[in-house]
Order: C-alpha cells, then structure tokens, then sequence
C-alpha cells in the first residue's frame, strides 16, 4: 500500500488492515465488524494527533481503495466497506481535534487564571505566555471593559471585539480574553494604540459600556499589578459615579492615595461631614449638594441646574452645610477640605455604609 499512501504524503502506518478489509468485503460481502471499525477511529485518533490533514487522509483511503479493490465481490459491498472505513476513520480523527480544542481551551484558560491572578511560578508562567504569544519580560498594559451584561469568550460580543482587533493589528502580541463576565486586553506597554482601539471597539459592542486601563507594569508579574489596577477603576468608577466612557489609572492615582489611610479618612468624613447627620433628610441630600456644587465647579447656577433647584434652593443649603460644619463652601481656604471629604464619603459609601 506504500505507493498509494505516499502519494499523498500519509505513512502506510495509518492505512493498516485497510487492504485485507476491502479483500475480505469483495469475498463475503460482509460488513466491517466492531473491531475493525473501532481499529480504524483509533488510527484516525493518530493520525490527527501526528499533525496529518483529513483531506490527505482521506485521499489516500481512495487511492488504496482504487489499488487494492478486490478482483470479484459485489461493488456495492466494497463501496460500502469504502464508505465505512473512511468514516470510522473520519470520526476518530474528529473526536482527537475536539479533544485537542478542549485540551487547548482549557489550557489557555488556566494561563489566563494564573496570568491575571499570580497564582502559578512565575517561571513557568513566563514559558506558557510565549505560547500564547506574550514575552513577559516587556512591560505589559491591561484594559478591561464591562456592560450591562456578562461576556464569555466565543458569544457575539467578545468575537466582534477580537475580529476587530485582528483587522487593526493582525498577530501582534495581544491576548484577548474574558473574566468575570468582562473583556480583557492585554498589550505590552509600548501598544498604547492597541488598548486604545480595543477600548473604542468594546465601548461600541457592549453599548456604552465602560473601558478602564491599567498602567504599564514591568517583569512577570506587571500583568496582574495592571490588571487590578483597571479593576479598582473600575470600582471606583462605580462608587463616583464617574461618567467618561474610558478611564485610565494614571489619571486616578489621586483616589488610592486618599484611601490608603482609612483610619484618618474615616476621621476626615465624620469630623468634616459628621454634623449633616443632624439635617433634616440626614447628611445624604447635603453631600449630594455639595458633589454637585464641587463637579461644577462650584458655579452655583450649574449645580443648581444639575440638582434640579433654583439657584436660591441650593444656596440655602450651601448656607446649611455652612452653618453645621462651621465649613464654608463657597471659601477656598475650607473648599479642599469639604471636598476631600465628600470624595471620601462617597469611596467608602458613607453614610449608607455607618462607621
């Protein structure tokens, strides 16, 4: 059978038995038996294990078949015997492929695990990331994107995103992935074009949803230092009430840095805002006035304008605040305080949230 297999670049190995089946059909007119067929899956399994592609495999059973077709026997019989074999053959050479995706997917999985969350060596990290196409020696940037709704890899969403990045920039080292229902960029750190796209791209496919991106972080664990990065922004995005569709880190390292000290922020909150507790409505409707005012910078008419007041309505509560907090709103020399402590009521979900 050696010449019939070569031709299409197959080794005799994964034709085996198969002349003595098509001798042993024209004879008797039989059919394949359940050891053959299951001889014939198992060389199938093989051979896609070895890298062979399906139409040369399949190629080389009818040019053996032409070959070796048995001299009598009835010709339905051995196309039947034909059609058998190849097929037996066909489906164990799917059932290894599938098995191999999965094997694939799962791994690319546990990468992506071990990548975003520091669990694995970092040596053995940094060897399965060339595989996926990451040198994690660079420096390395990640964005996160999130909607109204969860994202897996392979739905409509997470494939528009990743076709369009494929268009833009073809194989550059980018891994695209999700996580917790959000998608996930990661590029080295001299890509800012890249997060910038796939930030663009994800604001579109997830309908106005929001895009936050990490600064570029060196070495082997600079991925998951960026990545929890993009989601603290993301969070304090959340507890802000920020409203630009993309946010970056580098932009917001003031928000960290004010509660890093919790124990004195909480102080700052309660000594400066404490005393609106004892408003009429509690301090809520109070530091809604006065994020407000701050966001607009404090232009009365616009705050009012945002509140939904009249411009006398809110200067009365300007006054209010003024008068329990001893803290006027409008004077610069109490402006920063007030404002430092309404940002840090407002992280720390203050006063839904008592101390």
């Amino acid at each position: 059978m050696t010449g019939s297999a070569q031709r299409h670049g197959i080794p005799d190995e994964y034709l085996a038995g198969y002349a003595h089946i098509l001798e042993a059909v024209g004879a008797t007119g039989r059919r394949l038996t359940r050891d053959e067929i299951l001889a014939r899956r198992t060389l199938g399994e093989q051979a896609a294990e070895a890298g062979h592609g399906l139409r040369a495999l399949v190629g080389a059973h009818l040019a053996a078949a032409r070959v070796h077709w048995p001299a009598t026997g009835s010709a339905d019989s051995v196309l039947a015997a034909v059609e058998q074999s190849v097929d037996a053959f066909a489906e164990g050479y799917e059932r290894a492929q599938r098995l191999a995706v999965r094997q694939e997917a799962a791994a690319r999985r546990e990468f992506i695990d071990d990548l975003l969350y520091g669990r694995s060596d970092l040596g053995r990290l940094a060897e399965l990331a060339e595989r996926f196409g990451l040198r994690l020696a660079h420096t390395h940037a990640v964005a996160v994107a999130e909607g109204t709704s969860a994202y897996d890899e392979g739905d409509a969403v997470s494939r528009s995103v990743e076709q369009a990045m494929i268009n833009r920039f073809g194989d550059r080292s980018i891994l695209l992935t999700t996580k917790t229902g959000r998608l996930v960029c990661v590029a080295t750190g001299d890509q800012d074009e890249v997060l910038g796209h796939f930030a663009k791209q994800a604001f579109a496919a997830t309908d106005g949803g929001r895009v936050a991106i990490g600064r570029a972080q060196p070495g082997v664990g600079g991925v998951v230092r960026s990545y929890e990065e993009a989601l603290n922004v993301l969070d304090l995005a959340e507890r802000l009430e920020l409203t630009d569709p993309v946010l970056h880190a580098a932009e917001l390292l003031v928000y960290p840095v004010l509660t890093r000290d919790r124990q004195a922020m909480t102080e700052l909150v309660l000594s400066s805002l404490g005393p609106l507790e004892s408003a009429r409505g509690g301090a809520q409707p109070l530091i809604d006035t006065l994020t407000a005012y701050f966001d607009a910078g404090c232009v009365a008419a616009e705050a009012a304008r945002r509140l939904s007041l009249s411009v006398r309505a809110l200067t009365y509560r300007l006054e209010r605040i003024h008068k329990l907090t001893g803290a006027n709103p409008a004077d610069p020399l109490h402006r920063y305080t007030l404002q430092t402590a309404v940002i840090g009521a407002r992280l720390l979900d203050w006063p839904a949230e008592p101390f």
